[in-house]
């Protein structure tokens, strides 16, 4: 039986692209979409995580998305953004493995 990809795993691969993406020179606008990809990949990652009863993957998921999260925007310097881009890739890539999505059985 083929193992089917889920899409939450496309979607946290497709982040972990655009975050290594942002340690070019970008315009601006990409950062703000940055944002609300990686607050939105990560906040919906917490709540599954939580939903797993994973509390450790729930908390820095959470403060991931709180993070990234485009409505109130942390300001920071352009090389602690490279850091924390590095370090959040390697959290999400991390949790592709670790947060294991339980696909429903068809009957």
């Amino acid at each position: 039986m083929k193992k089917k990809i889920q899409t939450i795993t496309i979607v946290k691969i497709i982040a972990i692209v655009m975050l290594f993406w942002a340690l070019a020179n970008n315009p601006y606008g990409y950062y703000q979409f940055l944002r609300w990809v990686v607050a939105g990949v990560t906040g919906y990652s917490a709540y599954l995580a939580y939903k797993q009863g994973r509390n450790t993957w729930t908390w820095v998921l959470a403060i991931t998305a709180i993070l990234f999260n485009p409505i109130a925007p942390i300001h920071l310097d352009r090389e602690t953004w490279s850091v924390l881009n590095i370090i959040i890739a390697a959290i999400i890539f991390t949790s592709i493995f670790k947060m294991k999505v339980v696909a429903k059985k068809e009957k």
